[in-house]
């Protein structure tokens, strides 16, 4: 259906490709898998994936993120397999993943704790900061790298409220 024709299409600009082929879904899907049973985040691994389209080095930072790296591993060779049937610029296709794969998103620990300065302390710096780092979600920025990263065992969020 209508759904599922989106849902492949912006599948393909995550991982890259630019045109359709029948074992698209599966080879999505396959990755959704690998990463929800290896624990693997799922924006640093798109993201990673930039790198490793660009070349096999950036496989290091994207094996991190799973317990079991070979899981990683079997499916990188597969999709492989399936940029090189393509073909294609790879300059141009590891630009495109980097506009469609965002280094920065609004992760709850990291709104959480900008609500809590400002309520608690009134200090909106922590709320200024991620504003600034949310303002250019795909681009590279070293500087806050800490916003990047998933949230500890500590810091998950389990409850949320309207609008966060």
């Amino acid at each position: 259906g209508k759904f599922q024709d989106a849902f492949v299409a912006g599948l393909r600009r995550k991982l890259g490709l630019f045109t359709a082929h029948p074992d698209d879904l599966e080879l999505g899907q396959d990755l959704f898998n690998r990463m929800a049973k290896g624990g693997a985040d799922f924006t640093l691994t798109f993201r990673h994936l930039c790198a490793a389209a660009e070349s096999a080095d950036g496989d290091t930072a994207v094996r991190a993120l799973f317990e079991d790296p070979t899981a990683y591993d079997e499916w990188a060779v597969l999709w492989r397999e399936r940029m090189t049937y393509e073909g294609g610029d790879m300059a141009l296709r590891v630009g495109y993943m980097r506009s469609v794969n965002p280094a920065f998103i609004p992760r709850n620990h990291l709104v959480e704790e900008a609500l809590a300065a400002a309520i608690q302390r009134a200090d909106y710096a922590p709320f200024e900061q991620l504003l600034t780092v949310l303002s250019k979600p795909y681009d590279d920025q070293p500087e806050y790298a800490r916003y990047t990263q998933p949230p500890r065992p500590d810091q998950v969020v389990r409850q949320t409220f309207c609008g966060t």
